[in-house]
């Protein structure tokens, strides 16, 4: 059995969930798929999204699940795998169930790979970091220490002088003959510290980062350790229905208008599967966006062929 709505959106996170409140909104028959991966899972609270600053993800979530079936969207539980266009789109997922819709949002995130440090991803979205803008107030004049994973890192560790006059660039394995003479210029104004040597693993004491250590056994004092981690776009179904991509220093994403339409007619793309910088309130408006146009592009495909006949 394959079970037809207008619309299909995979990925129920702030981009898929707004699109899907728009269109139920727009009395569309929707169904999200939620694999319930979200990329800020592991953070405690959202900041920076106007009048929900400093709610916990999960609830964010829930009162959108809440507010999406007030309107009729179906939301399943479930992986989208495949997914495969003759004119209409035909979604298969992980449980078996095929679904099928007039036109597809892929709102599937992304997935952070982190530096192969011990301890980093066991403290990730508590005192190991990857934004500023995120959490740079709740660690605000604290010892921070940046781990380089490239030369650009410099970039990273110049911003969060922003929040703390306290910072620390670890190179790690980064050498220090590929910093630029104006990285060194800007990092000694800003006055960061560079230290040179690999980061073997953090110090932890009473559930709290206390020092970075490096490979010669020495421990440097920090209080908060920004990384940078290595995004990977969720863009299997793009890429398996033909959307076109376009390479960025942040991976593949997918060539999208104002809208987040594809190339590939009845295809969007929202969220982080449209772009590294998402954060929730742009994710939110991209989805927003992509919602309010599929309703227009419906109504008007279905206007014409009125006419035709």
């Amino acid at each position: 059995m394959t079970d037809t709505y207008e619309v299909i959106v995979v990925g129920g996170g702030a981009a898929g969930l707004s699109a899907a409140l728009v269109l139920g909104r727009a009395r569309r028959r929707t169904l999200v798929v939620d694999a319930g991966e979200p990329r800020n899972a592991p953070a405690a609270h959202m900041q920076g999204f106007l009048s929900r600053d400093g709610m916990p993800p999960g609830e964010f979530l829930a009162a959108g699940r809440e507010e999406i079936a007030r309107y009729g969207v179906d939301l399943v539980r479930d992986r989208a795998v495949s997914a495969a266009r003759d004119g209409d789109f035909t979604v298969s997922l992980a449980s078996g169930r095929q679904v099928r819709a007039r036109q597809l949002v892929v709102a599937s995130g992304l997935r952070d790979e982190l530096p192969p440090v011990p301890g980093v991803a066991e403290r990730f979205g508590r005192d190991v970091l990857h934004c500023p803008y995120c959490h740079g107030w709740e660690v605000r004049d604290q010892a921070f220490g940046v781990l380089a994973t490239t030369p650009t890192s410099v970039h990273q560790a110049l911003m969060v002088t922003q929040w703390s006059q306290d910072v620390t660039l670890f190179l790690h394995l980064v050498e220090e003959a590929e910093l630029s003479e104006d990285d060194r210029r800007r990092l000694a104004a800003a006055g960061v510290r560079v230290v040179s040597g690999e980061v073997t693993g953090l110090c932890v004491e009473d559930d709290r980062l206390t020092g970075v250590r490096l490979g010669d056994g020495t421990v440097h004092e920090r209080q908060a350790l920004f990384v940078a981690p290595r995004p990977v776009p969720r863009t299997g179904l793009l890429v398996g229905l033909g959307a076109e991509l376009a390479q960025t220093p942040f991976g593949a994403y997918p060539v999208i208008d104002e809208q987040g339409r594809t190339t590939v007619p009845g295809l969007w793309a929202a969220g982080n599967a449209s772009g590294f910088a998402e954060q929730v309130v742009n994710a939110a408006s991209r989805g927003y966006r992509a919602g309010a146009a599929i309703n227009g592009e419906l109504l008007f495909a279905d206007l014409d062929a009125d006419v035709r006949v």
